[in-house]
C-alpha cells in the first residue's frame, strides 16, 4: 500500500491513479492522513479491497508531506560509519545520537525551500513511520509495530548546528522545509527488509550520496529498541534513521547549497523528491 497526501486528502496511489479514502470508503475514513492512524489495522483491512475502478490522475506536484502533523519526530545522527568519519565526529555504536527536528520543519516531497544561510547541507534519510503506541519493545517485534517508511531529507544548517557548545542539531535542522518526507508512506509489506535499500541524493545534476541501508550502524529494529526503552512511541511519529556519506560539510572545501540549486532525492522502491532552494527575500 502506498499513501499519499494529496492537496491535503488522504489518497492510496498506483500505477491506476489516486483514490480519495473518505470518499471511496463512504465517510469511514476521515480525509485527514492524521485521521487514519488511530484506526491503522482497520484501515489496512479497507485498503487491501480499495476500490481502485475510481481511481483518477493526479499531479504530483500536489503531494504533500504523508505525514503532515506527528506527534514527535526523532532524528539518528552518525549511524552510518563512513557519515561519522566524513564529518569528524565520533559514532557509538551500541549508543544512538537521537535529536529531533520540530515538526514545523516539515514539508512535502516537491517545491521551494527557502535557505537560512550560506551552511545549508543535504543528508537523504530513511524515514520510518510509526503505526502503533510502542513501549519498551524489542527489536524482534519492532517492524511490527511500523505503519511504513518514506523518503527523508535531514537538511541541515551547519554554522547553526555547529554554533556553540553542545551543538544545536535540533535547531541547525528545523528552518521551514528542512524536514522533506514522500513523496508516499509505503507499507512494509512492499519492502524487502532483508536487501538494503539503495539512497542516493543529487545537487544538480551531480551524484552526492550514494549508500544504503546496509551501512548503518544500528538497523531500523534496534533504533525502535533503543529510544522505546525511554520514550513512547505514538502512531504516526517519524524516525529519521541517519544518512551515508557523502554530505557536504564532508568534503575539502566544503561545500553547500546555493541559491537556483536543486536536490533531487531518491530510495529505490520507495519513492522521490527534489527541491529548489531559494534566497530569502530581501528585507
Amino acid at each position: 500500500m502506498r499513501l499519499v497526501n494529496l492537496s491535503g486528502r488522504a489518497h492510496l496511489i498506483s500505477r491506476q491513479g489516486a483514490i480519495d479514502i473518505a470518499k471511496a470508503s463512504g465517510g469511514r475514513f476521515g480525509p485527514d492522513p492524521m485521521d487514519l492512524f488511530p484506526q491503522w489495522p482497520e484501515f489496512r483491512s479497507w485498503a487491501a479491497d480499495a476500490p481502485w475502478d475510481g481511481a483518477l490522475p493526479y499531479r504530483t506536484a500536489d503531494l504533500h508531506a504523508p505525514v503532515p502533523r506527528p506527534r514527535q519526530v526523532f532524528a539518528i545522527g552518525l549511524n552510518y560509519a563512513e557519515h561519522a568519519d566524513e564529518t569528524g565526529l565520533s559514532a557509538a555504536p551500541q549508543t544512538p545520537s537521537v535529536f529531533t527536528k520540530f515538526a514545523s520543519s516539515l514539508t512535502g516531497p516537491a517545491g521551494r525551500i527557502t535557505l537560512s544561510g550560506s551552511s545549508v547541507d543535504w543528508e537523504v534519510e530513511l524515514v520510518v513511520v510509526m503505526a502503533q503506541t510502542t513501549s519498551g519493545i524489542t527489536a524482534a517485534d519492532a517492524w511490527d509495530h511500523i505503519g511504513g517508511v518514506t523518503v527523508g531529507q535531514d537538511f541541515s544548517d551547519r554554522e547553526v548546528q555547529m554554533r556553540g557548545q553542545p551543538p544545536q542539531f535540533s535547531l541547525g535542522k528545523s528552518f521551514p522545509g528542512f524536514g522533506a518526507t514522500g513523496p508516499a508512506l509505503v507499507t512494509p509489506d512492499e519492502v524487502d527488509r532483508d536487501a538494503p535499500l539503495r539512497l542516493r541524493c543529487w545537487l544538480n545534476d551531480e551524484l552526492v550520496q550514494d549508500g544504503h541501508t546496509g551501512q548503518m550502524i544500528l538497523p531500523v529494529d534496534v533504533l525502535i529498541e533503543r529510544i522505546s526503552a525511554v520514550c513512547t512511541l505514538y502512531p504516526g511519529d517519524l524516525i529519521f534513521t541517519g544518512t551515508p556519506a557523502g554530505v557536504g560539510m564532508g568534503r575539502v572545501p566544503a561545500r553547500y547549497i546555493a541559491d537556483g540549486d536543486v536536490v533531487r532525492t531518491r530510495i529505490e522502491g520507495i519513492g522521490e523528491m527534489e527541491h529548489v532552494f531559494i534566497a530569502p527575500a530581501a528585507p
